[in-house]
């Protein structure tokens, strides 16, 4: 297979297997979905979800999360980890977001990456999936499957993102990098990875990944 028909091929799996794909955060705006991504690094979209009701509840939008202390915020979100570090940011985006932009969670990656506690991947995800603006951001599955997939040289995810617009149609990367995600976690897990149900690696799996696969499975 070539290189094309590789990525052609995953492309055409996970398209079969996702025609509709779930959006993992539960948000019902730009702002809410910009926090509840912000809370989910190093913890768990499931437990974002238990936690964002109760944050929204009190406050789904700055005017009403600047009236909250930041102590009030971290309570909240304690469950979630990291929540002096968040809570923080929270109430400072907030604050930022009325002051500059009346309120308004801005629809330009650079713009967002100026509000405290968000990083490159919380602002493409925002634009990508609140402002269908195409965006491919990586989390751990994706730099996971670009590597074992040999898209990618799984150096960082600075050269997965810059592989993953190279090889992919622009205009499918915000369906595609949510697909991938999904795969991630149901075919092709970090832990307890099952190599005969993950159809795409076991067809264009880099060989080194493959070969350690069965290596360990033989000494278990």
């Amino acid at each position: 297979m070539t290189k094309q028909e590789k990525v052609d091929f995953a492309v055409k799996t996970l398209d079969e297997l996702y025609p509709t794909i779930p959006i993992p955060l539960d948000h019902k705006d730009s702002y809410t979905l910009l926090i509840a991504v912000l809370l989910s690094a190093q913890s768990t979209d499931v437990r974002v979800n238990q936690i964002t009701p109760l944050l929204f509840e009190k406050a789904d939008n700055p005017y009403d999360m600047v009236k909250l202390s930041e102590e009030e915020i971290r309570e909240i979100i304690k469950p979630v980890g990291l929540s002096p570090m968040k809570a923080k940011g929270i109430y400072g985006l907030s604050k930022i977001l009325i002051e500059k932009y009346n309120g308004k969670v801005p629809r330009d990656i650079a713009l967002l990456e100026e509000l405290p506690a968000v990083g490159h991947k919380t602002a493409s995800v925002v634009v990508s999936q609140a402002f269908g603006i195409p965006a491919f951001p990586v989390d751990t599955h994706i730099h996971r499957l670009m590597y074992r997939w040999r898209f990618s040289n799984g150096k960082n995810v600075v050269q997965t993102e810059r592989d993953a617009k190279r090889l992919f149609p622009k205009e499918i990367w915000n369906r595609l990098h949510l697909q991938i995600i999904w795969y991630g976690r149901e075919y092709s897990p970090a832990r307890g990875w099952d190599l005969e149900k993950d159809i795409i690696t076991k067809t264009i799996g880099r060989k080194s990944v493959i070969n350690e696969y069965y290596k360990n499975k033989k000494s278990r």
